[in-house]
């Protein structure tokens, strides 16, 4: 008999390393989401970050930002015996949410894919799939055990509304 699915729902910020028993969750709008799943352990991490880089120096790793939450999920994937080498990765987020707002095309949304893209290529981390940019928010249901990651696109902000917050999208189907 199969043991039920421990669920875990990341906030900005967060990350986290688990195995096949985990389904890990997240909701993201210009923040991105990096998973990283190892096939033959089935063990993944998923992380939230909202910023490319930290601007000013602190004390610690901050999952707040892309390039510390790989490092601090790189570290537990090794803590596990699992080299960045040996994971495969996805990549999600980035939406413009407030199109009437955001007419930068270097916004922070690109700003983060493309943080979480090089940051991938540097790390020799193979991206196997990406649902990033456009619109809206993006569901994020990550099944470890299969490594399947299961994407809802939020409706598409209508720019004369965007000053609307609160409405999280339609739920017009169902997410595992």
């Amino acid at each position: 008999m199969a043991s039920a699915l421990i669920d875990i729902a990341l906030l900005p910020g967060e990350y986290f390393v688990g195995d096949a028993r985990h389904r890990i969750r997240t909701l993201l709008g210009s923040c991105v989401a990096i998973a990283l799943w190892q096939p033959q352990r089935r063990v993944g991490a998923l992380s939230h970050f909202l910023l490319p880089r930290c601007a000013a120096a602190h004390a610690g790793l901050d999952g707040h930002y892309g390039e510390e939450a790989l490092t601090l999920m790189l570290r537990l994937l090794h803590q596990r015996g699992i080299g960045a080498h040996q994971c495969q990765a996805k990549v999600f987020g980035g939406g413009i949410m407030f199109p009437d707002l955001e007419h930068d095309p270097d916004c922070i949304g690109r700003q983060n894919v493309d943080a979480a893209l090089n940051l991938l290529h540097g790390h020799g981390i193979p991206v196997v799939s990406q649902s990033v940019l456009g619109l809206g928010h993006r569901q994020i249901v990550f099944h470890v055990r299969s490594g399947d990651i299961w994407v809802r696109r939020g409706p598409q902000p209508d720019p004369a509304a965007s000053v609307i917050i609160g409405n999280i999208g339609n739920d017009s189907g169902r997410m595992p």
